[in-house]
């Protein structure tokens, strides 16, 4: 069973943010980028590879099927920190298999028929939020969490 720590929403995947607070305070040593866009982008990989370095953890970059085929081969002592991009890449992933406990949702950019969800930074549409419910209904705790130590907040938009 691999020792995934936390998986994330993040449309920005590694950055800044992701780097120094999410991997420090989940003492992870191992980011596993779950992405297919960033998968084949040496780009944006070197610079999520500097984001890991500076906080001196490994990063590995797979697609969603690559992570879905290897994930279970990771070793006990990898504490892994998995980020995918979006809701339908987080419900992929579950549907085939792997082991995620709970879901954080952190920034989730605005885009056409998106609305804010509780004010954090996160849009949804109805398909996010489809997928989002889909997660929740396999025993996965869901919840936005911007920072840690912030507040975290049930994904449904405000009525």
């Amino acid at each position: 069973m691999p020792n995934i720590v936390m998986t994330r929403i993040d449309n920005r995947l590694v950055h800044g943010q992701v780097g120094c607070s999410w991997a420090g305070s989940l003492d992870c040593n191992l980011i596993v980028v779950a992405d297919d866009i960033a998968a084949a982008d040496p780009v944006q990989q070197s610079l999520m590879q500097m984001t890991a370095d500076n906080v001196g953890c490994g990063i590995r970059f797979f697609t969603l099927q690559k992570t879905i085929d290897v994930i279970h081969k990771a070793s006990p002592s990898q504490k892994i920190f998995l980020i995918v991009r979006d809701p339908q890449s987080a419900r992929k992933l579950v549907e085939n298999g792997v082991p995620i406990d709970k879901l954080c949702i952190g920034n989730m950019h605005v885009g056409p028929n998106k609305r804010l969800s509780n004010d954090v930074h996160v849009y949804v549409d109805d398909k996010d939020l489809e997928d989002l419910r889909a997660i929740r209904n396999s025993n996965i705790e869901v919840y936005i969490q911007i920072a840690p130590g912030d507040k975290k907040f049930d994904f449904e938009p405000k009525k």
